[in-house]
């Protein structure tokens, strides 16, 4: 594709996915003493964003909303993919890898209701509107008389459906809203000790061809590093336990002076059993970290639980 661009970053098309495209150009062009106009942005609707009334789970998973933007960078349309990290799918194609993260947000689960500020306070057999089977899944191991309804759509559809009453709650991630500033329409937060979040929430993730050289440098001013730190343990974790959207997964590095500390956990759908891990270590050592919570959960945990197919 003939263009003067310094740089071609794609993205998907929702308010948030175009709102953290437009921090990656605002970040790269301070950093480069460039124009915002010389990194182009790109839209590339993904089969994710087309299929809405469908579980992922039953559609291909989390690839979806990567697929046709890791096609148009292999195909040299773009140079780089701006990414929630969560929507990430555990293994890259051939010929991409993850640059890096921008800096982390707040990681939290946010609680959209308006009829109750908390969960226990939530009327008996509430619907829960929500496609993330970890929230399903901790939802239910706290109010097992929730009853579960599929919501899809992008974050302004999902407040708008709770508000009209078609589904009493939802969760979404605090760090979503925030970047929308919409952080005013949460009814609460959730303690990350009592509601451990997704793998990668709340992060920023940039991805590039793995033999573009020009490209991976031009990133290297943006990226950062803890947050790097910090999914390299998570990620590795979900892969060991060959994470789908199939499988209720959570999971949770912190980073403090040096050290990591991880905690991650995988429930039943219905939220009767939980298996988890907690691991601590060298903040350079994520990967082995989250390798052996995972090893350690895969030890004890009923292969029942690990629906891949």
């Amino acid at each position: 594709m003939a263009s003067s661009s310094w740089l071609k970053l794609g993205t998907r098309g929702s308010p948030l996915a175009l709102v953290q495209a437009h921090e990656t150009q605002s970040l790269l062009a301070q950093a480069h003493g460039r124009a915002a106009q010389d990194i182009e942005i790109s839209i590339i609707k993904t089969t994710g964003d087309q299929i809405q009334d469908r579980a992922l789970a039953l559609v291909g998973g989390k690839g979806l909303f990567t697929r046709e933007l890791d096609a148009a960078m292999l195909e040299g349309a773009i140079d780089i993919a701006v990414h929630s990290a969560k929507d990430l799918p555990t293994r890259m194609p051939e010929g991409i890898v993850v640059a890096g993260y921008l800096p982390r947000e707040d990681v939290r689960d946010a609680l959209i209701c308006a009829k109750a500020g908390s969960i226990a306070g939530l009327p008996f057999g509430a619907t829960l509107g929500s496609a993330s089977l970890r929230r399903q899944a901790m939802m239910l191991r706290l109010r097992p008389d929730l009853r579960p309804q599929l919501l899809r759509g992008n974050v302004e559809t999902r407040l708008r459906k709770v508000e009209s009453g078609e589904v009493d709650v939802t969760l979404l991630a605090i760090a979503g809203l925030k970047r929308l500033g919409l952080a005013h329409r949460a009814t609460a937060l959730l303690d990350v000790d009592d509601f451990l979040p997704a793998v990668g929430q709340g992060a920023i993730a940039i991805t590039a061809r793995a033999d573009d050289e020009r490209t991976l440098q031009a990133l290297e001013p943006v990226l950062h590093r803890q947050t790097r730190e910090a999914l390299a343990a998570e990620r590795t974790f979900l892969d060991v336990l060959d994470g789908s959207c199939r499988t209720p997964i959570a999971g949770h590095a912190r980073l403090s002076g040096g050290k990591l500390e991880f905690r991650g956990a995988i429930f039943s759908l219905d939220g009767a059993q939980v298996f988890e891990a907690r691991l601590s270590g060298a903040a350079q050592d994520g990967a082995r970290i989250g390798l052996e919570a995972g090893r350690d959960i895969r030890s004890r945990a009923p292969a029942s639980m690990f629906l891949t197919g």
